[in-house]
């Protein structure tokens, strides 16, 4: 029978229904080929995104679009593999120590060559709890950790309820909760005046960082760190509860912060020695504390003297300061018996040059230049900058930075790329993009120039912790001169934080230098490592260099997509090799 004669005499209504379906059916499922579809960045534009093509083994595209990568993956072996950060977690670098003295065995140890396996998900890992929820309350599957809920119950830093680990917002010197304890530091001082004097902050020691995140509402934001010691996973914690944290210590090294950049540190009994080989902890603090700055310091030698350690802390702490030019403005004791002395650095050199005993000494010009990346502790007091204090915040924001440079050009620079890039976020990033912006807290921009970027998404219920790579012109004192954080780092090298602890990585033509360093699969998979299921990378780089990182992607069983030959997105899924690293 001919086809014309089958339809027009329908004859077999539910064979032709069956087919048409069949038909449907079999062309939706060979057009959406990926879990996470993947739009275009503008609906407007009339180009079409590539086809995310179904992954082969090895990397390789079904459709032929992207070429093949040979890398065999395989998960990181071990007991500890699930939160395995392989600068904190090189055993044999640790064990081979000289000296633990002076905190060496918390300091960053980076095997080489770099690792390329993968950290297996925790068992029962689930879809991270929204913000702002998980400042209170995070999956206990996901920081499967209990060692704090039991170390910690008398003092409400974290309990475990159900499924969940919640966290009061307590603390060992919050002790009628971080809220009050906030506020009591604004009436004891109120030249603080949160969020608007006072923007960008170093909260040492911070346990599991409930004085950063509870500033969050007040506009201040909080860089809260914390070595990997006894205390597990506070800063795994941190982070999957939403707050901007790291892992770090005050030990031989520089921390990695450029001179003069927090408006304030903070150190809640965060058990430094600040007097420690020759004072060099604390001048480590004054380096990074802008002038006019305030050091919080809410500990036992503050408040107590009825026992002879806390005297000798007590007077080795005054001596140290009165050396230094801090001085006392605020000392206080709330309801609960807790106490806090509040200092301030000075914003002229005329106390330094006063002083009958000049020790510690005013360090060299030529020590600023050192920068701060694997830079050893220095014994003196730290080059003024010779400006003053920046405009109150929101205004911060979008002002010429103090440390920009003075030529025109400069300033005209600096404007140009804060325009350019609201421009981008807004148009783009934001409007109609393959990002779920509503899962987005955790953010860090790989190569932050300006903090564009950042500045650009202000407005947004989120952070982006600003990175600086080691290998590029130091602009990490104009991001805080402008209210927002970050660091220096090479990413030659793992970063110094948790597995799964960020929901976007964002890079802006980072990898064509980054390549003529190091292998750009080393790269991805430190992004792999520290990125969360589910979680985005938007690259803006060359079509030559998006190429090279498609295939890596791929392999790792990622979706992603090109934009104007210019934009790669990509998300990250829930795959992990079958199979485990040999041990070496």
């Amino acid at each position: 029978m001919a086809i014309s004669v089958f339809f027009k005499e329908k004859k077999y209504p539910f064979l032709l229904a069956l087919t048409v379906l069949f038909v449907c059916v079999t062309l939706l499922l060979l057009t959406n080929s990926t879990p996470y579809p993947l739009y275009d960045l503008q609906s407007s534009s009339s180009s079409q995104p590539h086809p995310i093509a179904s992954t082969a083994k090895n990397g390789a595209v079904s459709d032929g679009k992207i070429a093949a990568v040979n890398v065999s993956w395989a998960l990181c072996p071990g007991p500890l593999a699930v939160d395995f950060i392989p600068c904190l977690d090189n055993w044999k670098a640790i064990k081979a120590l000289k000296s633990r003295r002076h905190m060496e065995h918390r300091e960053r140890h980076c095997p080489a060559p770099g690792l390329r396996c993968l950290p297996p998900l925790p068992r029962g890992y689930k879809v991270k709890v929204p913000w702002p929820k998980s400042r209170d309350m995070i999956w206990y599957d996901n920081v499967p950790h209990p060692k704090l809920v039991e170390y910690k119950k008398d003092q409400n830093w974290v309990r475990k309820s159900g499924d969940y680990l919640v966290f009061p917002g307590g603390g060992t010197q919050f002790k009628d909760g971080v809220t009050h304890y906030i506020e009591y530091i604004q009436k004891t001082l109120p030249a603080i005046e949160w969020g608007k004097n006072i923007r960008v902050i170093l909260d040492v020691g911070c346990g599991v960082a409930s004085f950063g995140g509870y500033l969050l509402d007040k506009n201040v934001i909080t860089m809260s760190f914390a070595p990997k010691d006894e205390h597990e996973a506070q800063i795994q914690f941190a982070l999957e509860r939403g707050i901007p944290a790291t892992l770090s210590v005050i030990g031989t090294q520089r921390l990695t912060f450029p001179d003069d950049a927090f408006d304030l540190l903070h150190c809640a009994r965060c058990r430094v020695h600040w007097d420690a080989d020759g004072g060099k902890p604390l001048l480590e603090l004054n380096r990074i504390l802008r002038p006019g700055g305030f050091f919080i310091w809410s500990a036992t030698p503050v408040y107590r003297d009825d026992n002879e350690r806390d005297r000798e802390v007590w007077k080795s702490m005054v001596a140290l300061t009165t050396a230094m030019c801090w001085k006392v403005v605020a000392k206080s004791f709330d309801s609960t018996g807790i106490g806090l002395v509040i200092y301030q650095k000075p914003d002229s050199t005329s106390c330094y040059s006063e002083r009958q005993n000049p020790d510690p000494p005013v360090c060299d010009p030529k020590d600023k230049k050192l920068g701060s990346w694997y830079v050893p502790l220095s014994r003196c007091l730290s080059q003024l900058p010779g400006y003053g204090w920046p405009v109150p915040w929101p205004e911060r924001l979008s002002s010429k930075p103090l440390s920009l440079s003075p030529e025109p050009e400069s300033e005209e620079k600096f404007y140009k790329d804060t325009k350019d890039w609201s421009a981008l976020v807004s148009n783009s990033y934001l409007n109609n993009a393959a990002i779920n912006w509503s899962s987005v807290q955790n953010v860090m921009d790989m190569n932050a120039g300006y903090g564009g970027f950042a500045a650009a998404l202000i407005d947004r219920p989120l952070w982006v912790i600003n990175v600086i790579p080691v290998h590029v012109p130091d602009t990490l004192p104009i991001i805080f001169d402008r209210g927002l954080i970050g660091f220096y780092h090479d990413w030659c090298k793992p970063l110094s934080t948790y597995p799964r602890t960020y929901d976007l990585l964002h890079s802006s033509f980072l990898f064509e230098s980054l390549s003529q360093r190091c292998h750009i699969v080393d790269v991805v998979v430190e992004m792999d490592r520290i990125l969360r299921p589910n979680g985005f990378i938007v690259i803006q780089d060359t079509m030559e260099m998006i190429d090279k990182l498609r295939p890596i992607l791929h392999s790792l069983q990622w979706s992603s997509i090109v934009h104007h030959d210019r934009y790669l997105i990509g998300q990250k899924g829930f795959w992990r090799p079958a199979r485990f690293a040999s041990r070496s």
